[in-house]
Formats: structure tokens, C-alpha cells, sequence
């Protein structure tokens, strides 16, 4: 793959946050492509930082940007996480946006940077429930505009992707859920002076008691199986199906495979960028502050 050309820029970085407007100009002249990394800040078990998927869509997103020369924004932390709160006073340290108000921001951020010149927006987002309530504004975004909108989700969560030569746990284990191997190793191979595998704990989703014994549940999503078939979800409560918040087996987790992870999932993301600029894209309605007065 030939190297691009905004390599040649001599930018000390390509985080958007760090670069002046007078960067941002120069890279449009060579990209209208930027990733936008986002995830959430919910409770990651008793080991793992809350900043757990934040850190995931950041590495993913800052290696790519930085080896192949692609601008991505700070990093997007907050997240739709309610299912993370758990009863007023525990401390989770979860903090959720409501579906409107994350929608509306993911907009005005979408809108903003298309306002800006970008028409190949790449959303990279860590945490899992985000997409539960994301498409609608990814329709807007694009049914508005014409831009190219994309949604990467470099993780394993029911599936485990390319990384199935990675992650040793059997599948009772669901090793790439919550704050289990995967998560962990990731955590560990970004620093691991943020994990405490002294507290952490080997668990496994169930049924929620209320539900049962006519009810079975193996993993995170949103669902539960009865007489053997998985047709029904319910707005479960994350603590109502595993009891440490934890999903897995934590002490699988090395950052030599946290760094398979981060690498494999950046590259991935690099070659789909390469891609994605190949497709023809015309914007309309670019301009963002027309007829806005900008109040509540």
C-alpha cells in the first residue's frame, strides 16, 4: 500500500486537538477523511479502569491515524451506558448520557467537522451499547448531507473476529466480553499500572432471578433464551446478570495480547480507510451554522 500523502506533512501529531486550523487546512488539501473515536466510562469489574472502552477506541483509532497519516478527534468519553449505573450511592463511577442527548452530540460533532470540510466521517467506537441507540443519527448525518458515514466496532463481543487465534478461553469463558481476557489484555498492553489483577475475579453471565429457571443467559447482549432459542430481549440491568460486573477470565489476559489486539484491529482499520477514500462522495448542506442561533 502506497504511503499517503499527508506522511509528508510533518504534523507532531495527527490528533486533531493538537494541530492548529492551519493543519487542519493543509491535511484537507491531501484527506477529507477523519476517524472519530468513541466509547463510554462504566464500571469495568473490580480490576479494570472505567475508562476501559475509552482506552480501546483511542489506541485503535491514534495507531491508525498516526502510522498511515489519517486526523482523528479527541476522543469521544462519555457513552450510553445506563445498564452500568447500578442503585444511587453503590459508586459505580458510570457515567451515561441519555440516548437523546448522546445522539444529539455525536451530531453536532458529525455536523461540525462535515461543516469543516471532511466527507468521510469513521466513527471508532469501544463500547458496545453505544450501537443500540447510534443509527439514527448515523442516517441523519449522512441522509442530511451525503457524506460518507461509517461505524468501526474493534472488538469481541459474540464475535471474536480476528482474534480467534488470540484469546485462549473455552467458549463458558465468552472470552471477549466484559473486563474478561480480551479487555483486560487490551488495558494491560496501554498500561498496565491501571490494572489490578489482585482483585480480579473469574465470573460468567446468568439469568437475571426474577426471570427463572425457564430462562438461560450465556453472555452481555440484551437477550436471554428460552426453551433453548434466544427471540426475546429485555432492558436488563448489567448487575442483574453477572454479579462482579466481570464476564470471563480476567487472569487470561497478558499485554502481549492486548498488542495483538490494538495492532491487528488498527491495521484493519488503516487498509478499510484505503477503501473508503476509493468511493465517490458528494456533500450537500455543508454548511452547519446556517439559520442556528445556537440556544437551548
Amino acid at each position: 500500500m502506497a504511503e499517503r500523502t499527508t506522511k509528508s506533512l510533518g504534523f507532531p501529531s495527527f490528533c486533531m486537538g493538537d494541530l492548529s486550523y492551519v493543519d487542519i487546512q493543509q491535511y484537507l488539501k491531501h484527506s477529507d477523511t477523519i476517524l472519530i473515536p468513541k466509547a463510554s466510562l462504566e464500571q469495568h469489574g473490580p480490576h479494570l479502569p472505567l475508562y476501559c472502552d475509552t482506552i480501546t477506541a483511542t489506541e485503535v483509532a491514534q495507531r491508525a491515524g498516526e502510522e498511515a497519516g489519517i486526523l482523528y478527534t479527541p476522543t469521544i468519553w462519555m457513552g450510553y451506558s445506563p445498564q452500568h449505573m447500578r442503585s444511587p450511592g453503590w459508586g459505580a463511577g458510570t457515567i451515561t448520557l441519555r440516548a437523546d442527548t448522546y445522539l444529539n452530540m455525536i451530531y453536532d460533532v458529525g455536523r461540525s467537522l462535515i461543516h469543516h470540510g471532511f466527507n468521510r466521517l469513521i466513527f471508532v467506537n469501544g463500547h458496545g451499547s453505544n450501537v443500540k441507540v447510534i443509527d439514527p443519527v448515523l442516517r441523519k448525518l449522512r441522509n442530511e448531507t451525503g457524506a460518507l458515514i461509517a461505524y468501526y466496532k474493534p472488538y469481541a463481543e459474540r464475535y471474536i473476529g480476528m482474534l480467534k487465534d488470540v484469546l485462549e478461553g473455552p467458549v463458558e469463558e465468552t472470552p471477549g466480553w466484559h473486563a474478561g481476557e480480551l479487555e483486560t489484555s487490551q488495558c494491560l498492553a496501554h498500561n498496565p499500572d491501571l490494572v489490578r489483577l489482585d482483585r480480579a475475579v473469574v465470573d460468567k453471565a446468568h439469568s437475571p432471578k426474577w426471570l427463572g429457571e425457564a430462562w438461560a443467559k450465556k453472555d452481555g447482549m440484551p437477550d436471554a433464551e428460552f426453551q433453548g432459542y434466544q427471540y426475546f430481549n429485555f432492558p436488563f440491568e448489567h448487575e442483574e446478570f453477572t454479579d462482579s460486573g466481570v464476564m470471563g477470565n480476567p487472569h487470561r489476559g497478558t499485554a502481549e495480547k492486548g498488542e495483538i489486539a490494538f495492532s491487528r484491529f488498527s491495521q484493519h482499520l488503516i487498509d478499510a480507510v484505503a477503501e473508503l477514500e476509493k468511493v465517490d462522495v458528494q456533500v450537500k448542506n455543508r454548511d452547519f451554522t446556517e439559520g442556528k442561533s445556537w440556544g437551548w
